[in-house]
């Protein structure tokens, strides 16, 4: 763990997580993160739970849950004896925002791909895509 029998800095502890030293510091003023023990020089210090908690928080972020939710399911993991059907609801309420985003994403696709080839050569006074912008309503998509 490159720790001291004190524990890790938090220099060490972002390199080891590749989290950045200003969000450990958000995540711990958010509560995601507990509160390290402190130096006799007042530097906090981390031991091996704060690296696996910060480790998870970090994989839940990648995986797109939102604070809120990695709060949800940090508070379930800790307590081992409620059920996994907990996790698997928070986790399947994740999953339909996913793929709502990913059909939204498609439908983007789409749009900006029928545009696009609209804007074939590139050489008409009128462009397809600022005029398909100024006229479209916020939130519908289409040509």
């Amino acid at each position: 763990m490159n720790a001291s029998a004190d524990g890790l800095s938090i220099g060490i502890l972002s390199k080891q997580t590749g989290c950045n030293i200003e969000t450990i510091r958000f995540y711990e003023k958010a509560g995601l993160l507990p509160t390290p023990a402190r130096s006799p020089a007042g530097y906090r210090r981390y031991v091996s739970t704060h690296l696996r908690r910060l480790t998870f928080i970090r994989r839940a972020r990648a995986l797109g849950f939102s604070i809120e939710e990695v709060r949800t399911l940090l508070k379930l993991a800790d307590e081992r004896k409620r059920p996994c059907a907990e996790v698997r609801v928070v986790a399947g309420v994740h999953l339909k925002d996913v793929q709502a985003k990913i059909a939204d994403l498609r439908a983007m696709k789409r749009v900006l791909r029928e545009t696009v080839a609209k804007c074939a050569s590139g050489r008409s006074p009128d462009c397809p895509l600022i005029e398909s912008l100024s006229r479209e309503s916020p939130g519908k998509l289409s040509t």
